[in-house]
């Protein structure tokens, strides 16, 4: 090591010294009230407002149909507008799902109905190769394999990647698109974060 060689200094965590790993965070946003574009791009904004997360890629604009599981009958409701967001940080998954829920209260989301129409949609879908079984947190997201309006946008930008349990993600959009309704808004863009 010479004068001119960089030095890293691990970061660690308030409670004892911890080394934080960078992970991969893959978000899935979704609104389909209001001006549905415009809550996304906010909650875009809003989740790189703090520090902690650094701007990887940011999927199309894809249109789909409100989802409910098989044999599940949901409220009467508009078109969802879907977007996955993909990140890298070194905060821990709690911290984001802080940030995430603070963001989705904000924007006047309501849990009033499962399945409802909302204002925001924020779901960590992977975070890194964590595995989480929370009753706050479950990681990976345990449906997104099941999701076309998760899938279909990530494929876009992540064909490759491995939805951990489930195979490769280009491949389960595949399967999914044909059954799924999602259509890709090449008329509606938005920005990715400053």
């Amino acid at each position: 090591m010479t004068a001119s060689d960089p030095i890293h200094t691990p970061e660690r965590t308030a409670t004892g010294g911890h080394l934080l790993v960078q992970h991969r965070v893959v978000f899935s946003l979704g609104s389909n009230l209001g001006d549905r574009l415009n809550n996304i791009q906010e909650a875009v904004d809003a989740l790189f407002d703090a520090p902690g997360l650094t701007f990887v890629a940011l999927s199309p604009v894809y249109e789909t149909a409100p989802y409910a599981p098989p044999g599940v009958s949901i409220p009467e409701q508009g078109d969802f507008l879907n977007i996955v967001l993909v990140a890298d940080t070194r905060l821990p998954p709690e911290n984001l799902l802080e940030r995430v829920l603070n963001i989705e209260n904000s924007m006047q989301r309501v849990r009033e109905v499962r399945w409802g129409p909302r204002t925001l949609d924020i779901d960590i879908v992977v975070f890194g190769n964590v595995t989480m079984d929370d009753p706050d947190l479950t990681l990976p997201h345990p449906r997104a394999h099941e999701r076309a309006f998760v899938l279909v946008p990530w494929a876009d930008i992540e064909p490759d990647v491995l939805l951990p349990g489930h195979g490769r993600v280009g491949d389960l959009a595949e399967a999914r698109q044909a059954e799924s309704g999602v259509r890709r808004r090449d008329d509606l863009t938005l920005q990715p974060p400053a």
